[in-house]
């Protein structure tokens, strides 16, 4: 203890023990502090009862003497973190020079043991940057390995140990998976033996009875986790491989066993086995389900993934079966029932698989997969983004396709409703430009075919439509999936007529959604101002004289306008389509509750009342744009 603590515990500034650790921390020393990091002690001022420190971010920063004594961690002077800041070239050397040398010391300094986090916080920043210290650590992880100086750990948050006793590398493999008491652990351990096989060379007298070992993991996990059950063998049948002296036991199991006992999991096995794992379990579908390994395999299509669907083309191409893998695909493709994923991948293989299915009708399953994504109301697609973001992929699609078929094409993206307007302009763009004679399809030009598509609303009925498919979206859906939930909480769902009547309810919205979707696309908003009156056009207020001499007028608007009391009709309607094109004078037969009635056309002028329009017309119901 300094004169200088031993007149502040005299005085009574400071107690014997807060005297003791300040002793420790004496000014030019250095420390750590659980939130501001590492430091150096600037100052003492005991008889204000203050320390000065230099952070990193807080230059003497003062602290009251007591905490400062509880709170900070004395750090020595050659510890790797006073190093950092006091020599760092040092360091740097014996990073380059000798990177076991410089772990052991990360670790001594550290207690004997530190996680990854914190050896790679020791060096930067200060010896390297971030970007250095993780190349210098990926490598430096590798050496430690086979070194046998460090127990390596079996989870990423676990410690690297400095081991008082060097041990074999293979050995200490072998001991990690023995000593693994949990079926994950297990998988772990052997994970890290299939990394580093050539390790084992050594330790061949002691991986017969491991193998037993593990084949007897396999087995007690077979029923309770096949996918772990499955990991196990895999690492069992890399040791097999590569040690050729080493015999399986007799009774042991195989990953064909497990696929071929559990067949309705094999889906789940898929999805939960890391990828790098896949073809092993694929490849055993032969020895598991003989003839019939194609179908188990096709089964799995509709819900894989890019990886599981490439790996299961490549299986049937092996077996020389890829005919029968083309088969399905274009089934599906005609059908409307290929998943996204497999869209996807057909797409991103166009140059290597299948050209014959790379077509317009690939493109019109495109069109169809996008409107099912939003209808499950998925919040992203990555088959949109794809269609968008590669820009030959539309025109790769259309190339050697006839007029008729690219017309037809185009007609459909601009119908979908799962393609906003913005991206949709993008791609008729890009078919544009390799079929120039359909400029027409976007300017507007020679349009007769395009016309009959569209639909002329009212700009009021128009809001009002949008703002009941906000409300379906936004309450009716919603409520209709908490209903979904509800209902299956019942019990048995065969016998749940609440259960039943929810889903086909949500049907009916999904109906209902796509309808109203469709025709907002093709929807053209007007006020009706100068409409011809040479004729009935729409926009026209008609009066007609019927036989009996009695008198009716009919305004004649948007396709969604009813108010059959004011005389409105919506010019799809039956007595619409009946007067459209019709001049003063005619003479026609317009449809009614009792049949058709003759009338005559007397006068023809301009709707005007856009306030009536507004306030008192009702928009027809979704889906019933055309009804009579």
């Amino acid at each position: 203890m300094t004169d200088e603590l031993a007149q502040a515990v005299e005085s009574g500034a400071l107690d014997k023990k807060t005297a003791d650790r300040l002793a420790r921390l004496t000014p030019g020393s250095y420390c750590t502090h659980k939130s501001w990091g590492f430091g150096r002690v600037a100052e003492w001022n005991l008889l204000a009862g203050q320390v000065l420190i230099d952070f990193k971010t807080k230059k003497n920063h003062p602290m009251q003497a007591v905490y400062a004594a509880e709170t900070l961690t004395p750090i020595p002077e050659d510890h790797i973190l006073a190093q950092r800041e006091t020599n760092p070239d040092s360091i740097r050397e014996l990073a380059k020079s000798d990177s076991s040398e410089l772990i052991k010391k990360i670790l001594t300094d550290f207690g004997g043991k530190a996680t990854s986090d914190q050896i790679s916080s020791a060096l930067s920043p200060g010896v390297f940057d971030a970007a250095a210290t993780k190349r210098w650590w990926d490598a430096a992880r590798k050496k430690m390995k086979s070194d046998g100086q460090f127990g390596m750990p079996a989870k990423k948050t676990d410690p690297y140990v400095l081991l008082e006793t060097p041990v074999n590398s293979g050995s200490r493999l072998l001991d990690g998976f023995r000593s693994a008491r949990h079926t994950r652990d297990q998988v772990l351990a052997l994970e890290e033996i299939s990394k580093s096989l050539d390790d084992l060379a050594g330790s061949q007298d002691e991986l017969q009875s491991v193998v037993t070992l593990i084949e007897e993991a396999a087995l007690r996990a077979r029923r309770l986790n096949p996918t772990s059950a499955i990991e196990i063998l895999i690492a069992r049948d890399d040791l097999l491989e590569k040690f050729p002296n080493l015999q399986a036991g007799a009774e042991s199991p195989t990953i064909a066993n497990i696929i071929a006992s559990e067949p309705g999991k094999l889906g789940q096995i898929l999805e939960s086995i890391p990828g790098s794992k896949e073809k092993r379990v694929l490849e055993a579908l032969e020895p598991a389900f003989g003839e019939v390994w194609g179908d188990k395999a096709i089964a799995l299509l509709p819900t894989a993934g890019a990886r599981l669907i490439s790996d299961i083309c490549r299986l049937f191409e092996k077996h020389k079966r890829k005919e029968q893998f083309q088969a399905i695909v274009e089934k599906w493709i005609s059908e409307r029932s290929i998943s996204s994923e497999m869209l996807i991948w057909l797409c991103k293989e166009r140059d290597k698989r299948f050209p014959a299915l790379f077509n317009a009708e690939l493109l019109a399953a495109v069109f169809s997969a996008l409107e099912a994504d939003l209808l499950a109301e998925k919040r992203t697609s990555r088959l949109k983004d794809l269609l968008i973001d590669d820009g030959d992929l539309i025109g790769d699609l259309l190339i050697g396709a006839s007029r008729d078929v690219v017309r037809d094409s185009m007609r459909k993206l601009l119908l979908t409703p799962a393609i906003e307007d913005l991206s949709k302009r993008s791609l008729m763009a890009r078919i544009v430009k390799l079929y120039p004679d359909t400029q027409s399809m976007i300017t507007g030009a020679h349009q007769e075919e395009e016309k009959a598509d569209n639909l002329i609303v009212s700009w009021s009925s128009l809001e009002k439509r949008k703002a009941e498919l906000d409300n379906l979206i936004t309450k009716e859906i919603p409520q209709n999936l908490r209903d979904i939930n509800i209902a299956k909480e019942q019990g048995d769902l065969r016998e749940n007529a609440g259960f039943k009547a929810a889903k086909e309810h949500q049907r009916v919205l999904q109906r209902r959604r796509a309808e109203m979707e469709r025709d907002l696309v093709i929807a053209r908003g007007t006020n009706f101002e100068n409409p011809s009156t040479a004729t009935v056009s729409i926009g026209t207020v008609v009066t007609v004289k019927n036989e009996d001499g009695s008198k009716e007028t009919f305004s004649i608007l948007g396709a969604w306008d009813s108010a059959p009391d004011l005389g409105i009709v919506s010019y799809k309607a039956g007595v619409g389509q009946a007067l459209l094109g019709a001049a003063e004078g005619a003479t026609l037969e317009l449809p009614g509750e009792h049949g058709t009635r003759k009338t005559t056309i007397e006068s023809i002028k301009a709707f005007t009342d856009l306030e009536l329009l507004s306030s008192k017309v009702h928009v027809i119901p979704a889906g019933m744009a055309t009804a009579n």
